[in-house]
């Protein structure tokens, strides 16, 4: 399984310490359905080129936005294309996904789970598991996938009121976790189904289930992807930063 780090422009240099491909985060949608593109470093090539539509409008020519993706990839000698949706995918967008999968073939292109079912693409599939069974999941995911499918490694820090009738709970920063396992120093256990840490607290009466990743268990939800036969996994930098030394330590150590 190739495993990329997706990062920004002022992010690569950092990232390409780690030894893996970079999925390029320099790359958006713009008016007219052009590819706009922020500075890479000088002689960037290799990887994959990912692009987002956070903030751009309707997407009316996905033919020439698949062209212009296709020209930068053979510049750039990128393998394949990201596409980082914000929202749900409309018309639009799953006709640039289809563009872009007819243009690029026979190489990659990386779509969310929502967009699966456009030919050619490979699905994204998160590991930010809040119920149910991770193994299970990932299995059913590659059952129904032929064996095209990726990891989205979404680094899973939760906070959840208990009980938790909608099974939403609240997002934590790296900061907010630290402060609550300083505070509260729980008792933190390991669940075999959701591949997760996990501990409880409580405050002003109310119970508390904070579900968490660290390097362990990202490393076990690869290796698990691995044996299932996903291709590829992809990280986010900035998400992962701190777990990265322990994820791929240096040949040197």
């Amino acid at each position: 399984m190739q495993i990329y780090l997706a990062a920004a422009p002022d992010e690569a240099r950092e990232a390409a310490r780690f030894r893996r491909p970079l999925a390029h985060r320099a790359y958006r949608i713009g008016p007219e359905s052009t590819l706009l593109r922020r500075n890479l470093l000088l002689g960037t090539q290799g990887g994959l080129l990912a692009v987002t539509d956070q903030d751009a409008p309707p997407v009316s020519r996905p033919e020439e936005l698949a062209a212009a993706a296709v020209r930068e990839c053979g510049r750039r000698s990128y393998s394949g294309v990201l596409l980082e949706l914000t929202q749900p995918p409309g018309p639009d967008r799953l006709a640039l996904a289809e563009a872009l999968a007819r243009a690029l073939a026979p190489r990659p292109l990386y779509v969310p789970e929502s967009c699966g079912s456009v030919p050619g693409t490979v699905p994204l599939i998160s590991t930010a598991l809040s119920g149910g069974n991770f193994t299970q999941r990932l299995r059913e995911a590659a059952a129904a996938g032929a064996g095209r499918l990726a990891l989205d490694v979404e680094r899973l820090r939760m906070d959840f009121p208990l009980p938790s009738p909608s099974g939403e709970g609240r997002p934590l920063s790296g900061r907010e976790l630290r402060d609550l396992l300083d505070r509260e120093a729980p008792a933190v256990f390991f669940s075999q189904d959701l591949c997760a840490r996990y501990f409880t607290y409580t405050r002003e009466g109310e119970t508390h289930f904070v579900l968490f990743d660290d390097a362990d268990t990202l490393q076990q939800k690869l290796r698990t992807g691995s044996s299932l036969g996903f291709s590829a996994a992809f990280l986010l930098f900035p998400e992962v930063r701190d777990l990265l030394p322990r994820l791929f330590p240096s040949r040197r150590n």
